[in-house]
């Protein structure tokens, strides 16, 4: 746990006793703060105070007498309308922050000099953020991993000189970070999201650029315009920008060649990494996290062979385009984190020889955004609730039949890709749609495909597999 030592002796009003509000609240405590929280959960409340926490109705408090106000980040700030205790936090002049604002804070006073890498993004945050972690390990290094993956923020261990942070950001938790100051910040890519929270994409994007503009070296993905706005933005302010690029060969930065990970410097290129042969890291968005990666690492002192080294051993993220299994030519993938078309599209993409797993709770639009991609799948195998509609799409397409169940797909699915023999076939499960017509989410989807595929005779499980 990282004490929060800055507001010892000061009173600290906080909202949202999930996981990460109870471990911010224990952080503060810890390092001297007089705490009251609430929670509109009942039950939540109930839990903090067992631990020991001070509860109150914050409605009633004396807010003058707050130094700060520490909110949850699921909590609104601004859309649709501010939460109530942000009302009244604003009506006091009481500042509002978050445990990523407090984790700042403690390596500002506590070790400045810490290397902190920090990603945000629309998509692929965890994977970059894993990832970078990863390498930092595996060079050696004393490496910290949290914030919106894995562990909350102020449950690491406190921050000193050789200790690396690599910290994942939500733009709720970025909005609540005034003073975020990475050694490296990254920016992966930005496309509509959580609109609900933030109002307009104008918006939703100056919060992410709050991330890389404080940071000492912005690293941008600059393949969509509102990233590459942002990239210019920093440069013309005189930060110090490094651009990546999944797609597009660049004049300064990094780019994606094939599996080759190059850098340019003044139009000169020079290979730095190779992404050949790591099944863990497949597809040109998975080229972008490691471009992002390597970027990072770099810029906190680690050699290009730690670098590829660290490539090399990554598992993947469970449920996230995640090796389970090989049986002979048939590699199974387990994917379920995929819960709509877009998620879906990058195993999708990359892999020529699929037999799909695909179906459940449907989202709006269902599949017909991939259908660019249905000439790689061989046959497709259709569960849950949008099957009739996803057997429309596929109509003469693709050939297909309605499983009804993931079990009875996979074992449907594994033995025709046993019988085809053009070459490498996968067992893809990328359901585009949500679990909850089947399942509890989309982990425990995802461990029954693994369960399922392990359950064939002579599936051996691959080394990044859980």
């Amino acid at each position: 746990m990282i004490p929060a030592a800055s507001f010892a002796g000061k009173r600290v009003s906080l909202f949202g006793l999930g996981g990460s509000g109870i471990a911010t609240a224990r952080a503060l405590i810890e390092g001297g703060a007089q705490v009251l929280a609430w929670d509109d959960n009942p039950d939540s409340v109930a839990k903090a105070a067992a631990t020991g926490i001070a509860t109150g109705d914050l409605r009633g408090a004396d807010w003058a007498g707050f130094s700060a106000f520490v909110l949850s980040p699921g909590v609104p700030l601004t859309h649709p309308k501010p939460h109530w205790t942000v009302e009244l936090a604003r009506g006091a002049g009481v500042e509002i922050i978050g445990d990523i604002e407090l984790f700042c804070r403690e390596r500002t006073q506590r070790a400045p000099a810490a290397p902190f890498i920090a990603i945000t993004g629309t998509n692929g945050k965890s994977t970059t953020t894993a990832l970078t972690a990863h390498i930092l390990k595996a060079s050696g290094r004393d490496t910290q991993m949290g914030g919106n993956i894995g562990r909350a923020v102020m449950t690491l261990d406190p921050p000193k000189p050789d200790r690396h942070y690599v910290v994942e950001c939500s733009s709720y938790q970025i909005d609540l970070a005034p003073s975020i100051n990475p050694t490296a910040g990254i920016l992966l890519n930005l496309t509509p999201d959580h609109l609900d929270r933030h109002g307009t994409m104008q918006h939703y994007a100056s919060i992410k650029e709050r991330l890389v503009a404080g940071s000492e070296t912005a690293i941008v993905g600059i393949d969509d315009s509102w990233c590459a706005q942002i990239a210019e933005r920093l440069e013309r302010a005189g930060r110090q920008v490094i651009r990546i690029s999944k797609r597009l060969p660049l004049t300064d930065g990094y780019f994606a060649d094939g599996t080759n990970l190059m850098e340019a410097v003044h139009g000169r290129y020079s290979r730095v990494a190779f992404l050949e042969g790591i099944g863990s890291l497949r597809g040109q968005h998975n080229a972008q996290n490691a471009l992002a990666a390597v970027a990072a690492c770099l810029r906190v002192g680690l050699d290009l062979g730690e670098i590829q080294s660290g490539l090399e051993s990554f598992p993947g993220l469970a449920h996230r385009m995640e090796q389970v299994g090989r049986k002979d030519h048939v590699l199974f993938i387990n994917d379920s984190k995929a819960t709509n078309a877009d998620a879906a599209a990058p195993a999708l993409s990359s892999f020529n020889r699929i037999y799909w797993i695909a179906g459940g709770l449907p989202k709006e639009g269902g599949i017909e955004p991939l259908r660019g991609f249905f000439p790689r799948i061989a046959k497709a195998y259709l569960i849950g609730e949008a099957a009739p509609a996803f057997s429309a799409t596929l109509g003469e397409a693709v050939p297909y039949e309605i499983s009804g169940t993931l079990a009875a797909a996979v074992e449907h699915a594994a033995h025709d890709a046993a019988q085809d023999d053009s070459g490498e076939a996968v067992v893809l499960l990328s359901p585009a749609c949500a679990s909850f017509d089947q399942f509890k989410n989309f982990e425990v989807r995802g461990e029954a495909f693994r369960q399922a595929a392990s359950a064939i005779d002579g599936v051996k499980p691959i080394g990044g597999a859980r």
